[in-house]
C-alpha cells in the first residue's frame, strides 16, 4: 500500500507537470496565431485641448468654492453650445449656396478639406487650424525612427497646407545612416507643403541637430544644447596586448579599403589616413545637408563640433526662437486643435517581460549610482 501510495503521488506530479507544460505551450501557440492576424501596431491620437481643459477644470475646482465653480461651468457650457450652433448654421448656409457639384466626387480627401477651408473662410466661417504633435527621443541607433515613420505617414494622409507638424525632439546624436533616415522622415513633411516646427527642450546635437535643421522653425529652451555639427569615431586597439601574449590575429579582405582600421590588428598609417578621409567626407555631407535647410547659417563657424546653449545658438542662427515646447503648445491651444500622434507597437508576452526586466535593471543601476554618489559626498 505504501508503494502504491508513493507511485500514485509520483504519477500525480508527472501529470501536473505535463498539464502545466501543455497549458503554457497552448497559450503560446494561441497567442502567436492571434498576433499573425493583428497589425504590428496602431496609431493613438490624443486631443491635447481636452487634456489642457481637464487640467484647468481640476485646478479651478480645487481653488474655487463649489457654487462658483458650478456657475462657471454652466456659463462655459452655454457659450460653447451657442458657438457650436452658430458655426453649424454658417456651414449649412455655405453648403446650400455652394450646391452639389459633381466634380467634388473626384477630389481626394485632402483636396476636399482644402476647398472647404477656403470657401468657409471666404464666407466668414471660423475654421480652426490643426497642429499634430510628435515626440522623438533618440538613442545612439535612432531607434525611435521606427515609430516616427509610421506617425508621419499617418499624418500626411490627412494634413494640408493649413496644418502644422510639431516635433518635440531630444537626441544627442548617434549613427550616421540611422539619423540620416530620421531626418529624411521629417523632410517628407516639408516636401508635402506642411509647416514643420521643432522644439528642443534639452538637447539636439550631432544627428539630433541634423533632424532639427530640417524644420521651417526651430525653438529651444534657454538651457538646451544644440550643435555638434561634426563626426566622431573611436575604437580600442588590442594589437600590442595580443602580441605580448603570442596571439595572432588574421584578417582576410578583398578590396584595398575593405577594412582600414581594426580593433585587433595592426593599424597602418595608410589605413588610418583613409579612415580619417572617410570621416571628413561624412562631415562635408553633413555640412551640405545643414546648409540646404538653413542657408542663413555661417556653416564654417558652426561646423566645428562645438555645442552651444540656447542664447548663443540663437545668435549663431542655429535656432529661431527661445521658447519651451509647453509654452508654445499652451498658447497655440487657444485657437488651434492640437492632436498628439503616437505609434504604439504591440509587444509579445516575451518582449513585455524583457522590457520589464530591462527597466528594472536600469532603475536598479540608477539607484545604485545615486546612492554611491550620495555616500561619496557624505564621506567628503
Amino acid at each position: 500500500m505504501e508503494f502504491l501510495s508513493e507511485y500514485g503521488l509520483f504519477l500525480a506530479k508527472v501529470a501536473t507537470l505535463v498539464v502545466s507544460f501543455l497549458l503554457v505551450a497552448g497559450f503560446i501557440i494561441a497567442n502567436r496565431e492571434q498576433l499573425k492576424d493583428r497589425p504590428q501596431g496602431h496609431i493613438k491620437v490624443t486631443n491635447l485641448n481636452e487634456r489642457y481643459r481637464q487640467m484647468k477644470d481640476a485646478l479651478l475646482e480645487a481653488v474655487l468654492d463649489k457654487d462658483a465653480f458650478t456657475q462657471r461651468k454652466k456659463v462655459e457650457a452655454k457659450e460653447q453650445k451657442a458657438k457650436e450652433k452658430a458655426l453649424s448654421k454658417q456651414r449649412k448656409a455655405v453648403k446650400k449656396n455652394r450646391g452639389n457639384d459633381s466634380d467634388d466626387q473626384a477630389k481626394t480627401e485632402v483636396s476636399q478639406r482644402q476647398a472647404t477651408a477656403s470657401e468657409t473662410a471666404s464666407e466668414g466661417v471660423e475654421v480652426r487650424k490643426r497642429l499634430f504633435v510628435l515626440n522623438f527621443n533618440g538613442d545612439i541607433k535612432a531607434g525611435a525612427v521606427r515609430n516616427l515613420r509610421e506617425e508621419i505617414t499617418a499624418i500626411l494622409q490627412v494634413a494640408d497646407k493649413r496644418d502644422e507638424v510639431f516635433v518635440c525632439l531630444e537626441s544627442a546624436g548617434g549613427m550616421v545612416a540611422n539619423y540620416g533616415l530620421a531626418a529624411s522622415q521629417l523632410a517628407r513633411v516639408r516636401s508635402a507643403g506642411v509647416r514643420l516646427t521643432v522644439a528642443v527642450d534639452k538637447v539636439a546635437a550631432s544627428g539630433g541637430y541634423m533632424m532639427a535643421c530640417v524644420a521651417d522653425h526651430i525653438m529651444a529652451a534657454p538651457f538646451a544644447m544644440l550643435g555638434s555639427i561634426g563626426v566622431v569615431a573611436q575604437l580600442p586597439n588590442f594589437h600590442r596586448l595580443l602580441q605580448r601574449n603570442n596571439v595572432d590575429f588574421e584578417l582576410f579582405t578583398a578590396g584595398e579599403y575593405k577594412r582600414t582600421v581594426t580593433m585587433f590588428g595592426e593599424n597602418t598609417p595608410e589605413g588610418k589616413e583613409k579612415f580619417q578621409n572617410d570621416l571628413e567626407d561624412i562631415h562635408t555631407l553633413f555640412q551640405h545637408f545643414v546648409t540646404e535647410y538653413r542657408p542663413q547659417l555661417e556653416i564654417a563657424k558652426v561646423a566645428t563640433g562645438e555645442v552651444w546653449f540656447g542664447p548663443s545658438a540663437k545668435e549663431l542662427a542655429l535656432v529661431d526662437d527661445l521658447q519651451t515646447s509647453d509654452e508654445y503648445l499652451t498658447v497655440r491651444a487657444q485657437d488651434t486643435d492640437l492632436y498628439q500622434v503616437e505609434y504604439k507597437e504591440r509587444h509579445t508576452i516575451a518582449k513585455k517581460f524583457g522590457l520589464a526586466a530591462q527597466s528594472s535593471i536600469e532603475a536598479g543601476v540608477v539607484r545604485l549610482f545615486s546612492r554611491l554618489m550620495a555616500w561619496r559626498h557624505q564621506a567628503q
